[in-house]
């Protein structure tokens, strides 16, 4: 994310962002109040349609994954090799944080237990999910909703939506490549340098 003094634009995942530094504190609590909206509309259709995120029984894919990504990203230096040919994560490119399971992984209902790892180029176009039975890269599309706002704090937070393609998967997700992920994200910049994420990601097959 580059940032200059006045007016700037922020950049993540190849989405540029504009935002002002002299929005309000109101303005970032109507925002949060929004994205918040967001996330329990997201949660709301999954709970009016069960069968999306049905987790494996019997051998069967479930037809959606949503997960949850929470907590502060810390730099990658020497990454796993999660077998995807689009992704190499000892590039220094990359910042993880971890992954909670909301619906679709089988054996992981547990939303407070991290059950994986995610992986985001923040001055790049890819990610990528490492998940039990497998692993899954994608690439954010320019199709993101997204706005930068002050958290009255010295921080600001990055809030709204993206779109991202499935290039690439392995193991139990193989089904999913040529899929599609919506993040609902409330990404905070903190004064600090870190960077917190909360973000709700909603993955279907083809």
């Amino acid at each position: 994310m580059d940032r200059t003094d006045g007016d700037c634009h922020s950049r993540i995942g190849g989405a540029d962002v504009t935002e002002s530094s002299k929005t309000t504190n109101q303005a970032a609590i109507s925002r949060r109040t929004a994205i918040g909206g967001a996330l329990g509309g997201a949660l709301a259709t999954l709970l009016a349609r069960p069968e999306l995120a049905t987790a494996e029984e019997g051998g069967r894919q479930p037809a959606a994954l949503v997960l949850l990504l929470r907590g502060l990203y810390q730099p990658v230096v020497n990454g796993p090799d999660l077998s995807l040919s689009k992704v190499d994560l000892s590039d220094g490119s990359y910042s993880t944080t971890k992954i909670y399971p909301v619906s679709g992984v089988a054996g992981h209902r547990n939303v407070n237990e991290a059950m994986g790892d995610f992986y985001v180029q923040f001055t790049g176009t890819l990610c990528a999910y490492d998940i039990p039975g497998g692993a899954i890269a994608m690439r954010f599309t320019p199709r993101s909703n997204t706005v930068s706002v002050d958290d009255g704090s010295g921080g600001s937070y990055l809030q709204g939506t993206y779109e991202l393609r499935v290039p690439e998967a392995t193991g139990r997700y193989r089904s999913f490549v040529g899929g599609h992920n919506r993040m609902v994200d409330d990404l905070h910049f903190l004064a600090s340098g870190d960077v917190d994420e909360f973000c709700v990601c909603l993955i279907s097959r083809p």
